[in-house]
Parts: C-alpha cells; structure tokens; sequence
C-alpha cells in the first residue's frame, strides 16, 4: 500500500501552514497583526492536520470582552462521525486582555476591521491563527498594488534573462 505523499508547506521558521488569506492581502491594507492561539475540539485538530480548511470569508469579531473567529470553515473528520460539530461555528481566540480591548477600540474606529491571515501549527504542534487589524483598500490602492507587483517581476524577468545570456 502506497502512502500518500503530502505537500510540505512547513515555512523557515518552523511553522507548517494549513490556510492563507490570499484575498485579505490584496483587498486590505494591513496596518498590524497579531499571532493568537484558537480553541478547538479534536476531531477540528485531525482535520486541520488533513489540511481540510478554507479562511475565505472569516473575520475577527469581539463580543463581551471575548475575541472569536467567524465563519472559519473546517471541514468534517470523517473518522469521527457524529463529534463533528458545525464546521463553520464561532471559534474563540486565546489572546490577552490588554489586546482584546486594544483591537476593540480599533475596531470601533471607522474602516478597521479583523481578518485572519495564516492558520497554521506552531513548532509545538499548537494551532495559530495570524489576526490581523486591517483597512480596506481604495480601487486606486489596487490598481498600485498591482502595478508594483508587475513591475517586480519584469525585473526579476530581466534580471534572469541576463544571466542566461551571460553563461
């Protein structure tokens, strides 16, 4: 029986990526961000470790002095069946006091609001979630963005090809 081969997104510092936020990157300027642990159930554990996880729509939301994580899709462990629970339920973020009311204050602010970055396994084996404070982007912010990023790879582009031209 073959095993199957898994895909190593383990990062240089010892961290093993399960989800990125792409999207937040290019919709949002990030002004800071914060690496918080997430409390979840075990079966939640098994299927991150499956890589079964998408941060598409998530958001950080602060309720009663507590800070969570919205609408956070986890995909069902198959093993486990009927402990499943609700793949995309509120999970509570493990941050200390003095953050939570930091952010709510931000967040009151006009325009803030919380998106998660990474998910991810710390070298310990714990889940992380990298949170962070956003603001979102104008159309022209975009258009800059995007130019840069061309720009960027023109260069590496030119640079290659004058290397291959010297050897």
């Amino acid at each position: 029986m073959a095993a199957k081969k898994k895909k190593n997104n383990m990062s240089k510092d010892g961290k093993l990526v399960i989800a990125t936020n792409r999207r937040a990157r290019y919709e949002y300027e990030i002004v800071d961000h914060f690496e918080m642990g997430i409390v979840l159930f075990g079966p939640e554990v098994k299927s991150l470790r499956e890589g079964k996880a998408s941060l598409g729509d998530s958001f950080g939301s602060i309720h009663r002095g507590e800070l969570f994580l919205e609408k956070l899709h986890i995909g069902a462990y198959e093993p486990a069946m009927r402990a499943n629970g609700d793949p995309l339920r509120r999970r509570k973020l493990l941050a200390h006091r003095r953050e939570i009311t930091r952010l709510h204050t931000k967040v009151q602010e006009k325009g803030f609001t919380l998106v998660p970055l990474n998910l991810y396994f710390d070298p310990n084996g714990r889940v992380k979630v990298d949170l962070a404070l956003v603001r979102g982007k104008h159309q022209y912010d975009k258009r800059a963005s995007i130019k840069s990023r061309e720009a960027d790879r023109e260069a590496q582009r030119s640079m290659r090809r004058g290397r291959e031209g010297r050897g």
